[in-house]
């Protein structure tokens, strides 16, 4: 929870700097989790709307993380030693989102790379 909590106060939008895997998919479990919940309460409180595909709750909190899950993927991307640009990939149907799962799977670049040091050092 640290992790989550972290990113939404200290790092809301820092797009510069390396983020570990564990950083980035701690992030993505609660992100889900937390939609998860929200779309349960939204179908409770009946704001779902099935024309949207999406709740009032569940749109208020997307657009709330909008900026910082980019930010933590852009820092991940950086930690494997690629660019932020690489999240265009996503635009691409399915192929895109394939290959940006592996390029968040990989394991950090070992010691410093252009964008800092390695997070995991110290650690």
């Amino acid at each position: 929870m640290d992790w989550y909590l972290d990113i939404l106060k200290n790092k809301y939008a820092q797009f510069t700097g390396r983020a570990r895997r564990k950083e980035y998919w701690y992030f993505v479990l609660f992100n889900l989790l937390a939609s998860i919940a929200l779309g349960v309460i939204d179908g409770i409180t009946g704001t779902y709307s099935d024309d949207a595909g999406l709740g009032l709750l569940g749109g208020i909190y997307a657009l709330a993380v909008f900026i910082p899950s980019i930010a933590v993927a852009m820092r991940r991307l950086h930690d494997t030693g690629r660019s932020g640009w690489w999240l265009l990939l996503a635009l691409i149907p399915i192929l895109g989102f394939l290959v940006l799962l592996v390029f968040m799977l990989l394991d950090s670049e070992p010691g410093d790379n252009q964008y800092g040091p390695n997070p995991k050092v110290g650690v």
